[in-house]
């Protein structure tokens, strides 16, 4: 009998090539032939689930951002649940905070290849619509965490936004700092930043 191959497993397969070839040498290198030898296939293998490599690439973006939503929608969900200025709710901030950082080497995977592929939808068009739905489900969980964090500031948009911009700007300098400042920028590093942030976030929740 001929073999059974999951299709959908097989395709994940081929992403998690991609990504491990993007981490470790860039979306440059990434090209049909190099994924599918690197998930151990042959390339007519990998075209009958990704006809270009385009094709694969925007496919690859799309999963690394239902990762990295996914991650934060769950977080978010966690510091709803706890009581707003409370330990647990601190901690649960953080927790989220850090689903943009890379922690872990599964976060330090995805943060590279979502990093990568945003740098280069500045030039290629094709991860142009993707970039954007990336920066509107990152943009959408933190300016909801501000709104939380600023209690009582909902009609001051303009402060809600600045805010919102300001700890976007924070992670992604975080992010991009962890990645090639690994040595310095370490996870207790990277959360004492963040402590700083929300402790400043504190004192202009206070002085509204």
């Amino acid at each position: 009998m001929p073999k059974i191959v999951d299709a959908s497993a097989r395709r994940q397969d081929v992403v998690d090539a991609v990504f491990r070839i993007i981490a470790s040498d860039g979306l440059e290198r990434a090209s049909l032939r190099e994924v599918a030898d690197e998930a151990g296939l042959a390339v007519g293998s990998v075209r009958h689930y990704f006809a270009t490599s385009d094709e694969l690439l925007q496919h690859s973006f799309s999963v690394v951002i239902d990762r990295i939503a996914g991650r934060l929608e769950a977080s978010l969900d966690a510091v709803r649940q706890e009581v707003p200025g409370s330990p647990g709710h601190h901690e649960a901030v953080l927790l989220l905070l850090g689903q943009l950082l890379p922690l872990d080497e599964e976060r330090a995977v995805d943060v590279c290849v979502w990093l990568a592929f945003r740098n280069a939808a500045r030039i290629k068009a094709v991860f142009a619509a993707e970039a954007a739905r990336s920066h509107r489900a990152v943009a959408a969980v933190v300016g909801q965490l501000i709104m939380q964090l600023l209690p009582g500031s909902a009609e001051q948009q303009d402060i809600l936004v600045t805010e919102a911009e300001r700890l976007l700007a924070t992670l992604d300098g975080l992010c991009l700092h962890a990645l090639l400042q690994s040595e310095w920028m370490t996870a207790q590093m990277c959360r004492d930043v963040l402590e700083a942030h929300l402790a400043g976030l504190g004192m202009l929740s206070h002085r509204g």
